[in-house]
């Protein structure tokens, strides 16, 4: 692809070889400490409903105290759950994708180190994970 440089082009790149105005500095727009999270992930896949509460209890709590920003929760998506074939069991809350995320919006305890929990992730059926986003420790 060859495209020649037009005459207006070749003009206004001249003119603003010529120009005294000064440019924005963009880059010191960016700050010199750039925000960083501190992540960590935790897997629950292989856990019982009653394990992976707890696991998350005693999880959450170790990132709150250790400064950790934001936790991903690998829940898997539920399509090999068991509890499906269960007539007696509820569909989402027998599956951890959906009963982790409701089981910590439910601790008032756990909600005072949460931010923000991503449960457009948790609606989601092709996404098998959600984040959690942890208060600053005082």
């Amino acid at each position: 692809m060859n495209k020649k440089i037009s005459d207006k082009d070749k003009q206004d790149w001249q003119e603003f070889l010529n120009s005294t105005d000064k440019l924005e500095n963009k880059d010191q727009k960016i700050s010199s400490t750039p925000k960083r999270y501190i992540e960590r992930s935790i897997d629950l896949h292989g856990y019982t409903l009653e394990e992976a509460n707890q696991k998350m209890i005693s999880y959450i709590e170790e990132c709150f105290i250790n400064g950790v920003n934001k936790i991903n929760v690998i829940t898997g998506k539920g399509l090999r759950s068991k509890n499906l074939n269960d007539p007696y069991q509820s569909r989402n809350l027998s599956i951890l994708k959906y009963s982790v995320p409701n089981f910590i919006k439910g601790s008032d305890h756990l909600m005072n180190k949460i931010i923000s929990i991503d449960f457009e992730a948790v609606e989601n059926p092709s996404v098998g994970n959600f984040d959690i986003f942890l208060r600053k420790k005082k």
